[in-house]
């Protein structure tokens, strides 16, 4: 465990020079804290196309080194079973779990403002990096962790045990929290959701914080921060850009069958105000999710080779079809019960019109029958998500 402390200190001094890491105790655990036991029995290395397993037996320490104090995410799992070990060439497939950039890790944990005494629901134990951190301040016992995978579970509670923190590491579907551990002073989920969950609300003490990556692209998802009320709901704010495995009880499912006949009966035709490419950019794109919840975005290429963009509303039987047209305008096609362009290009238009205001100017508040979120400075922004 020694022979990585330089790595360590180092890695806690670049957080340091960027602003991420201030408290002192959270640097303290960073400089403590071994993030290599975490990566056990290895990695999967982004080659573009396929995934490189890299283990710690087979890697040259100094270069095992590297990797595991890289800032980078480190995949651990593709498709929800394999693991480094397993394999001894590239492969294909799609990260299930990771070990989260120590950026990241570290910025979530700096945002819940723990003290001593708090008790921490963590929602998505994954490796168990950031469980360590958060148990070196507060005690295991304070710390509650539930990972839904049960092999990634089984991992993350072996390398706390080996770093000497027997906490509270469970099994099962993080949407419903650990009630028999609760009230929580604080939650932090390291997945994304489509919303936050009332549960969540319902376990933390009031004064509380929950701090959860919403949203349900793998991009345009946003880092939201409540406090819970007296009254049983939660209100705060967007507090900046982040990206998450979504839940998987979440999950979308890949649309399979012919997208040419789920867009074979269109009720509209005209040319789009906007480009749907703008939805590939990170703020549009939240707001894309915001104006049409559960909707998709779905690129594809036609048979001349010419772009294809979609947004589809499976459960609303609802879809837009774009294509490129003349001069750099797009034709958009719409039909079923919801005009999804229509709702997300009025929020996109306001949006431009107020002068592109950030992630961070969004607010929301919850409570048992909906999601409402604003952005103070444009009236006409606002969209309210029933539960039902």
């Amino acid at each position: 465990m020694n022979g990585s402390e330089p790595e360590r200190h180092r890695l806690a001094a670049l957080l340091v020079s960027q602003g991420v890491l201030t408290s002192p105790w959270l640097r303290e655990a960073v400089e403590t804290m071994p993030r290599e036991q975490f990566l056990h029995p290895g990695v999967f290395l982004d080659e573009g196309r396929n995934w490189r397993p890299v283990t710690a037996l087979g890697t040259a320490s100094d270069e095992w080194s590297k990797i595991a104090y890289s800032v980078d995410t480190l995949t651990t799992q593709l498709d929800g079973h394999l693991t480094a070990d397993q394999v001894g060439e590239p492969v294909a497939g799609v990260p299930t779990s990771s070990s989260t950039d120590p950026t990241t890790v570290v910025g979530m944990i700096e945002a819940l403002d723990l003290t001593a005494g708090h008790r921490v629901l963590e929602i998505g134990t994954g490796t168990g990096y950031s469980t360590a951190l958060m148990c070196h301040y507060l005690g295991e016992d304070n710390v509650t962790t539930i990972e839904v995978d049960p092999q990634v579970a089984a991992r993350a509670d072996a390398a706390l045990e080996a770093v000497g923190h027997s906490t509270w590491t469970m099994t099962g579907d993080g949407l419903l929290g650990h009630p028999r551990r609760a009230p929580y002073d604080r939650v932090i989920a390291t997945c994304a959701v489509r919303r936050i969950p009332h549960t969540w609300i319902r376990q933390t003490r009031p004064g509380g914080i929950i701090l959860s990556t919403v949203g349900s692209w793998p991009w345009g998802t946003g880092l939201a921060k409540v406090t819970v009320g007296d009254d049983g709901t939660a209100e705060g704010a967007i507090i900046g850009r982040s990206s998450f495995m979504q839940a998987r009880a979440q999950a979308a499912t890949p649309l399979a069958g012919d997208l040419s006949a789920r867009t074979a009966y269109a009720d509209s035709e005209r040319i789009a105000l906007l480009s749907p490419l703008v939805l590939e950019e990170w703020m549009p794109a939240f707001l894309a999710q915001l104006a049409v919840p559960g909707a998709q975005f779905v690129r594809a290429t036609d048979g001349d080779g010419s772009l294809l963009r979609y947004l589809f509303d499976a459960e609303r039987e609802s879809f837009a079809e774009f294509v490129a047209a003349d001069g750099g305008r797009w034709t958009v096609r719409q039909g079923g019960p919801v005009a999804l362009w229509d709702d997300v290009e009025r929020s996109l238009v306001a949006w431009q019109d107020a002068g592109l205001p950030e992630i961070e100017s969004v607010r929301l508040r919850v409570t048992p029958a909906s999601h409402r979120y604003w952005i103070d400075q444009v009236p006409s922004l606002c969209w309210e998500h029933r539960i039902t």
